[in-house]
């Protein structure tokens, strides 16, 4: 293995920044947000950010979804159910994604952003997998097996349409929109397009 020139990286100043980001990003919300700030609330430079994270939107990236970092999902999906169930855990673990108020301030930019930038936009893509909405190919797979869905129903779609119903009931109800009620109606609504004749 060779070792990297120069000082090794201070995890510290990535706390420091990732702390920093997500404070302000509260505060301030994505669209007021600046590198420049978030640095000095850092206790930090710019070239300092710049060399950990490309863009603003990749730093609000990692500090928005930290606590759901790739390696380690924050929780497990539960084992294959019914249809049914396998509905209403990928409606809820969309909710639960979505809902937080970091979640809230940083997607509506985030999503804008990653449109031009397909870095952004397949860590993104990796994310929302890993945040329990992996493995729905297999699940939509086993209940087309079983007779429950309809062979002709596509997974990307039934994800799309989820994420979508999940964003805009935030950007037209507001904040508190995703609640068991919406899950319920969302996951009953997909059911209705998924259940074989």
């Amino acid at each position: 293995m060779r070792k990297e020139p120069g000082r090794p990286r201070d995890d510290r100043i990535d706390a420091a920044v990732l702390d920093a980001a997500t404070a302000l990003l509260l505060e301030v919300g994505y669209a007021d947000l600046r590198v420049s700030t978030v640095a000095d609330r850092a206790g930090t430079t710019r070239p300092a950010v710049y060399r950990r994270w490309p863009t603003k939107a990749h730093l609000v990236h990692e500090a928005a979804f930290r606590d759901s970092a790739p390696s380690a999902p924050a929780t497990a999906p539960p084992p294959p159910g019914s249809l049914d169930d396998d509905v209403h855990h990928l409606v809820r673990a969309v909710a639960q994604q979505l809902s937080t108020p970091l979640a809230r301030a940083a997607v509506p930019g985030l999503l804008a952003d990653a449109a031009g930038d397909p870095t952004l936009h397949a860590q993104l893509l990796e994310r929302f997998a890993l945040a329990g909405w992996g493995g729905v190919d297999a699940r939509l797979a086993a209940a087309v097996e079983r007779g429950e869905a309809r062979p002709d129903v596509d997974a990307g779609t039934l994800l799309e349409t989820a994420i979508g119903a999940a964003l805009l009931a935030t950007f037209l109800r507001g904040a508190d929109a995703l609640d068991d009620d919406w899950v319920a109606r969302t996951a009953a609504l997909l059911l209705r397009g998924l259940v074989a004749a």
